[in-house]
């Protein structure tokens, strides 16, 4: 292939600050702060939290759970809407930037659990066992709450065992509903029984969510609402994946010897005063990337059907679908949202949008086609980065200052097939980084034919 000439060189470029800037753009607009001025308001004592009205000076008290990624950002919100008399608990993976008062703080493991991430639960748990019928619970619940907030429901499961068993389904390849399938039926805090623990208080959760809009229990494995799996579920994806002989022996026998709780469901008590409102979405992400991919006068496509594919095969059928749409306009972007899935075997640095985007870079090698894929977390897989970006240009840069002796689509797929993408994205200054962002609205694709 002939060397790629200066003004090419500056329109790939450029492509690439145009696929940032819708990126930027997307997380900006899809803020915490935004929803909860559409979704949450409080004003005389009556706070709003999507259709519901609750009347404050009716409870004896009000007490406040918020887990996840998203937690520092949602707890200082609602203390804007009402004022500094909360109390309650933050959970979360990285330390606040202010303390909101009222609120006992842990700092949880992600993405396996940690010591922390076993005293936050328990302090959750004694809270919200204390709460009586006059008393009303609020969650604000947010991705990664899975790990961040955990204590397993049989007392034989040590942290270590626990902490193995994270990576081991972390790793397995599954989606995370199914991911989540098996953290529930092992948790004293997920699929439910958060809200058995809280009954008979009166119940009200508020999702952040980064997991499919149709399963909405799966965020942060459910912990307040009924759960949808069973432990024939849990069963069946453990001989899916052959889990059961990965596992440490603690958590495999429940499996052998079919030990497992089942979790709470719709029928259950705890679920007859609580009420779920989704704020914040992948949909929304979504939406403000197309508004901004329009504004830089771009035709706007979305497809979401690779949503929990693997990261090659998902990578193929995003190139071939935005290869058919620039048959038919000068400049197209498609955007896709939701998670691509990895199994990774003894990896290096890296993760799953940064594994997406080099299967893409071969693929694209000489096409006027730039490719995205970022975490609205900020935080992909292993590595100090959301994500990255590629082009046509990748594999002639990756040559050129990455590995001289060896060709750009050798030392690519090196990096592909060791997960170590990151160090090569990073010597290229393809990286996206935004450090944590505060939010968790699942990944964002985003491809630009021109």
């Amino acid at each position: 292939m002939p060397p790629i000439s200066p003004a090419r060189d500056q329109q790939f470029r450029r492509m690439r600050e145009v696929a940032r800037e819708i990126f930027t753009s997307a997380l900006s607009n899809a803020s915490i702060e935004s929803a909860f001025a559409r979704n949450v308001h409080c004003e005389r004592r009556v706070l709003r939290i999507g259709d519901d009205l609750h009347d404050l000076d009716t409870y004896q008290r009000v007490f406040v759970v918020s887990i996840g990624k998203a937690a520092h950002t949602m707890a200082a919100v609602l203390e804007t809407q009402l004022g500094s008399s909360l109390e309650g608990i933050v959970a979360s993976s990285v330390e606040p930037a202010r303390l909101v008062r009222g609120f006992r703080y842990f700092r949880g493991g992600h993405p396996t659990p940690t010591a922390e991430s076993i005293h936050a639960a328990g302090a959750i748990l004694n809270s919200l066992t204390a709460l009586d019928s006059v008393a009303l619970a609020i969650f604000m619940i947010s991705g990664g709450g899975s790990s961040i907030v955990e204590k397993p429901v049989d007392d034989e499961i040590s942290l270590p065992d626990l902490a193995a068993t994270y990576r081991t389904l972390v790793h397995s390849g599954a989606p995370i509903a199914e991911i989540n399938a098996i953290r529930k039926h092992l948790s004293a805090v997920k699929g439910g029984r958060l809200a058995q623990a809280a009954y008979p208080a009166q119940q009200v959760s508020i999702f952040v969510s980064d997991v499919p809009d149709d399963t909405p229990d799966a965020l942060a494995s459910g912990p307040t609402m009924p759960d949808s799996t069973s432990i024939h579920d849990c069963e069946r994806i453990a001989a899916k994946y052959n889990l059961i002989d990965q596992l440490p022996n603690s958590v495999a026998d429940l499996f052998r010897q079919h030990a497992l709780d089942e979790t709470p469901k719709s029928d259950d008590p705890a679920f007859v005063h609580a009420r779920w409102w989704t704020v914040l979405s992948n949909k929304v992400a979504i939406d403000e990337a197309a508004a901004a991919a329009t504004r830089a006068g771009f035709a706007v496509e979305v497809d979401n059907s690779c949503d929990d594919w693997p990261y090659d095969k998902a990578a193929g059928y995003l190139l071939n679908r935005v290869r058919e749409l620039r048959r038919s306009v000068s400049r197209v972007c498609l955007i896709s949202g939701g998670e691509v899935t990895v199994t990774v075997r003894n990896g290096g640095i890296g993760g799953r949008n940064q594994q997406f985007a080099l299967a893409c870079a071969e693929q694209i090698s000489g096409q006027d086609i730039t490719v995205l894929s970022a975490g609205t977390d900020g935080i992909d897989g292993n590595s100090p980065a959301a994500g990255a970006v590629v082009d046509g240009s990748t594999l002639d840069r990756v040559k050129d200052r990455v590995n001289a002796r060896a060709g750009g689509a050798e030392a690519a797929r090196h990096a592909l097939s060791t997960f170590n993408a990151y160090p090569l994205f990073d010597a290229l200054s393809d990286t996206v980084v935004t450090g944590p962002t505060g939010n968790n609205l699942r990944d964002l694709r985003i491809l630009l034919a021109y």
